[in-house]
């Protein structure tokens, strides 16, 4: 019995050994691991700036109603696209389906893209532009300082691209959006009219007015109002226009309206009899939008639609706390923001991620630190 006695108490005394040491370590671990903390916070050791912006909205499962957003895909510009899809993606929960529309040697490059980067879980499909439906709609002129690009067009046939559905947005490629595009897809729409756009002359618009260029925020400065064809209309030269890179449209009130056919055929009238106004250097996309919907288009909320800021002092325009506030940001006119000389850089680089093939590349002026 003495024997089993001194056993049981020498087990005990290694055990009470073992827990001490195991409870010094603990405490040794607990130090340490503060240290290491305190340490890599002093030597800036801070989380990645993509990390840190990376969307966590990819994780929600997105149910309920399908939100349509139309965006057109250029080979050159693909880097305007996936950084406009991953604004709108990451400020929103809603059940985003994206109808990109582009050209046949596109296709791949954006595949590539889109499953490998953080969009690989986007819903999406792609629809390839036939150029043939623009012949005889539009001029090829060698005077023309640019030629034309079918895919600004691509609005012109909406419901082509959302067949099944009711109501669709549709987007330039050269927008950040920063807002919750439900909220610009609940717009309403009155009764009979097939889309909503944001009036030129809307508060927001005028802190953005190009200047120097003519009067580019009414009709005047898009139609040629010295031709019968758009004097007959009956149209006031002085009334505000409006700015087709951004709208809602009510697809089944256009289908039944027939508005891609009204389209086409001021298309070909221009064609005829040369309607469109040089003043705003040859544009031939906003004309036959802006005569179609003449007093027939419903209106946005001007700060889902802050332009200008691709014209020249857009920097001087807008202050950054306005655009901050901006639901969404675009930047028509000729200085983009993939590009070396523009305004509000920064913002579209939150949201541009990097083509994994190498092709695109945003032009930038990079310094070394001395």
């Amino acid at each position: 019995m003495t024997f089993r006695k001194i056993n049981v108490v020498i087990l005990l005394l290694i055990a009470v050994a073992f827990l001490i040491i195991v409870h010094r370590n603990l405490i040794s671990l607990n130090g340490f691991l503060r240290s290491v903390s305190s340490d890599s916070h002093n030597m800036g050791l801070q989380p990645i700036d993509f990390l840190i912006e990376a969307p966590q909205s990819f994780e929600v499962a997105r149910t309920g109603e399908e939100v349509p957003v139309v965006i057109t895909a250029a080979g050159e510009r693909l880097g305007a696209l996936i950084a406009a899809m991953n604004s709108i993606y990451s400020n929103t929960k809603s059940n985003v389906v994206f109808h990109i529309i582009t050209m046949n040697d596109t296709v791949d490059h954006l595949k590539n893209w889109l499953s490998k980067t953080g969009l690989k879980d986007v819903k999406y499909r792609i629809v390839q532009f036939d150029p043939h439906v623009l012949e005889g709609k539009i001029r090829h002129s060698p005077a023309e300082s640019e030629p034309v690009k079918p895919l600004t067009f691509a609005r012109f046939f909406l419901p082509t691209f959302v067949p099944d559905g009711k109501k669709a947005i549709y987007l330039d490629d050269d927008v950040i959006v920063q807002g919750d595009i439900q909220e610009l897809y609940n717009t309403k729409l009155k009764a009979g009219h097939a889309v909503a756009f944001s009036d030129d002359c809307d508060s927001a618009s005028l802190k953005g007015l190009v200047r120097g260029a003519g009067n580019q925020y009414n009709y005047i400065g898009f139609l040629d109002y010295k031709k019968d064809s758009i004097r007959k209309l009956g149209m006031k030269a002085t009334t505000c226009s409006f700015n087709p890179g951004v709208f809602v449209a009510n697809l089944t009130e256009w289908k039944r309206q027939n508005i891609t056919k009204q389209l086409e055929k001021w298309m070909e009238l221009n064609v005829a009899e040369d309607l469109y106004s040089r003043t705003l250097a040859g544009s031939i996309t906003t004309p036959p939008l802006l005569i179609v919907f003449y007093k027939k288009h419903s209106s946005i909320d001007p700060m889902w639609h802050v332009r200008h800021l691709g014209s020249t002092g857009a920097g001087n325009r807008y202050s950054s706390r306005f655009v901050k506030a901006a639901k969404l940001l675009h930047w028509n006119g000729h200085y983009k923001p993939w590009g070396r000389t523009s305004s509000y850089k920064d913002i579209w680089d939150k949201w541009y991620i990097p083509d994994p093939t190498g092709k695109f590349h945003p032009v930038r002026k990079h310094t070394e630190d001395k």
